[in-house]
C-alpha cells in the first residue's frame, strides 16, 4: 500500500523567553494511500503543531517528514506553498472563504494559484460543487449561505485540485449536531471514492468515524488503534426539527 505520510524522529522544539518548549518529541507515523485517520489529543498534546507539519504549514525541528514521496522537512516556504497547493485539501473549523467572492470564486482558488486556465478553472469547480450538492449555490457569497452549506463548499474547495491528502481540523467544530452528521456523511462519501483523510479533532464521537485513531499525550502518540466501533454517518438518523422540539427523551 502506498505511503502518503512517512514521518520519522519527528521533533518540534519552540524557545519561549529562557525556557524552550518540547511540542513533538520523536513521533514515528505512517499512514497510507485511502485510509481515514482520526488525530486526538488535549490542549497542550501537540495536536496542533503536529497537523502544521503534515499541512505543511510549519516545518520540523528534527526528523523527516515524506508527504507522497517528496521529503518535505527542510523546504523553504515558498516551495511549501507549492506543495500545499498540490498534495493537501485542508478544510477548516471557521470554514476561511473570502466573504465578498461567490461559492464557485472561493472554490477556483486553489486553481488560480496553480495556473489552470479560467474556463478550465470554472468547469472544475463547478462540477465539484455540483458533487457536493451546491449546484444551485454557485453564485451566492458566503452570508447567503448556511453553516453546513459553507462548510460544504470549504470541502470542495478541499477537493478541486485533486490532492493527495484531505486535512480536516475540527471540521464540524462551528456546526449544530444534525450539520455535523451530514457533514461526516459527506466526508464518508469523498473517502469511498479513494481519497486519504487525516481528522483532526477533540470529540470522541466525531473521532468514531475514522478507520484509525492516533491519541497523542505529551507531544508522543500514546496510542495509535484501529477503530473496532467505527460509527458511519449514512446509518446515523437525522431527526427532522418537529422530532427535535417534541423530543420526550
Amino acid at each position: 500500500m502506498n505511503k502518503i505520510i512517512d514521518i520519522k524522529q519527528l521533533t518540534k522544539f519552540y524557545e519561549v523567553g529562557n525556557q524552550t518548549v518540547k511540542a513533538l518529541r520523536g513521533i514515528n507515523l505512517e499512514i497510507h494511500k485511502n485510509e481515514f485517520v482520526a488525530i486526538m489529543g488535549p490542549s497542550g498534546s501537540g495536536k496542533s503543531t503536529l497537523m502544521n507539519i503534515i499541512g505543511c504549514l510549519d516545518t520540523p525541528t528534527n526528523g523527516t517528514y515524506i508527504l507522497n514521496g517528496t521529503d518535505v522537512s527542510k523546504l523553504n516556504d515558498n516551495t511549501l506553498a507549492e506543495i500545499r497547493n498540490k498534495e493537501i485539501g485542508f478544510v477548516f473549523q471557521t470554514f476561511n472563504l473570502l466573504p465578498k467572492n461567490t461559492t464557485l470564486d472561493n472554490v477556483m482558488l486553489p486553481l488560480i494559484y496553480a495556473g489552470i486556465p479560467k474556463q478550465e478553472r470554472i468547469n472544475k469547480a463547478t462540477e465539484v460543487l455540483k458533487n457536493v450538492g451546491l449546484a444551485d449555490r454557485i453564485n451566492h457569497k458566503p452570508s447567503e449561505l448556511s453553516g453546513g452549506q459553507r462548510q460544504r463548499v470549504a470541502v470542495a474547495r478541499a477537493l478541486v485540485n485533486n490532492p493527495s491528502l484531505i486535512l480536516a481540523d475540527e471540521p464540524t467544530g462551528n456546526l449544530d449536531s444534525v450539520t455535523s452528521i451530514e457533514i461526516m456523511r459527506l466526508i464518508e462519501e469523498i473517502h469511498e471514492k479513494g481519497n486519504t483523510i487525516v481528522l483532526v479533532t477533540h470529540e470522541p464521537d466525531i473521532a468514531q468515524h475514522a478507520e484509525r485513531i492516533i491519541r497523542l499525550l505529551d507531544g508522543k502518540i500514546s496510542s495509535d488503534i484501529k477503530n473496532n466501533n467505527r460509527i458511519f454517518a449514512k446509518d446515523i438518523k437525522i431527526k427532522t426539527e418537529k422530532e427535535l422540539f417534541f423530543n420526550n427523551d
